[in-house]
C-alpha cells in the first residue's frame, strides 16, 4: 500500500488562528505511511462566480482543485463564525463543487474537526459544513466528532495540550485513512475484476 496523503484545509488564516494550530498538531499525530499537507492560499481564492470559471478559471482555484484530486483525503479544519463556517471555507467549497457532479469532492474521503474558544467547540459550524460535504456528495467521516472548546487552554503556544483532544484528533485521523484504505481496497478489487 502506498503512502497516503491528506489534504488539510483552515477556514482561517489569522495569525495565532486555533484551527490551524489543529492542522499542525494533525500533522504530527498521522498514523504511519500518511502525510498531511497543509494548503496555503484559501486567502488568495476570489468570492466565486463562474465568470471566473471554466475557461477562464482562476490560477488560485485550479490549484485548490488539484490539490484536492491529488490527495487521497481532505481534513478540514471549521472555525464558527455567527453559528456557521467562515466565509473562506464556503467559498473554498464553493469553487471546489464545480463543475457540478463531475468534481473533485465526489466520493472523496473527508474528515471535519474544528477549534473554538467558546464551550461549544464549532458545533454549529460542523453541522452546517456536514450539510455542504452532503451536498458535495464526499465520503464523511461520521465519528468521532472532534470539538476543541476553551481552545486557550487546550492549545498553547500552538501546541493541543489537552490528552483528550489529542487522542480524538488521532481517532479521526485514524478513521479518515481506514476510510482511504477500505476505498482503495474496493477500487483494486474492482480493477482486477474487470482486468
Amino acid at each position: 500500500m502506498t503512502e497516503i496523503q491528506i489534504l488539510a484545509l483552515s477556514g482561517s488564516t489569522r495569525r495565532g488562528s486555533y484551527n490551524s494550530a489543529l492542522l499542525e498538531n494533525a500533522a504530527q499525530l498521522a498514523p504511519n505511511d500518511t502525510e498531511l499537507i497543509i494548503y496555503e492560499g484559501l486567502n488568495n481564492l476570489p468570492f466565486y462566480s463562474e465568470e471566473l470559471d471554466g475557461d477562464s478559471l482562476h490560477p488560485e482555484a485550479k490549484k485548490l482543485r488539484d490539490a484536492i484530486a491529488k490527495a487521497d483525503g481532505v481534513l478540514l479544519a471549521v472555525p464558527e463564525y455567527n453559528y456557521s463556517m467562515t466565509a473562506l471555507l464556503k467559498n473554498a467549497l464553493d469553487w471546489a463543487s464545480r463543475p457540478a457532479g463531475r468534481h473533485v469532492f465526489v466520493g472523496k474521503p473527508t474528515a471535519i474537526v474544528g477549534a473554538s474558544s467558546s464551550i461549544l467547540g464549532t458545533i454549529r459550524a460542523q453541522l452546517h459544513t456536514r450539510e455542504v460535504l452532503h451536498a458535495l456528495q464526499a465520503d464523511t467521516v461520521p465519528r468521532p466528532e472532534v470539538l476543541v472548546t476553551q481552545a486557550a487552554s487546550k492549545i498553547v503556544d500552538g501546541v493541543l495540550v489537552d490528552d483528550t483532544a489529542r487522542a480524538l484528533l488521532s481517532q479521526v485521523l485514524e478513521s479518515l485513512t481506514t476510510k482511504i484504505t477500505n476505498q482503495r481496497l474496493l477500487q483494486e478489487a474492482a480493477e482486477r475484476k474487470a482486468s
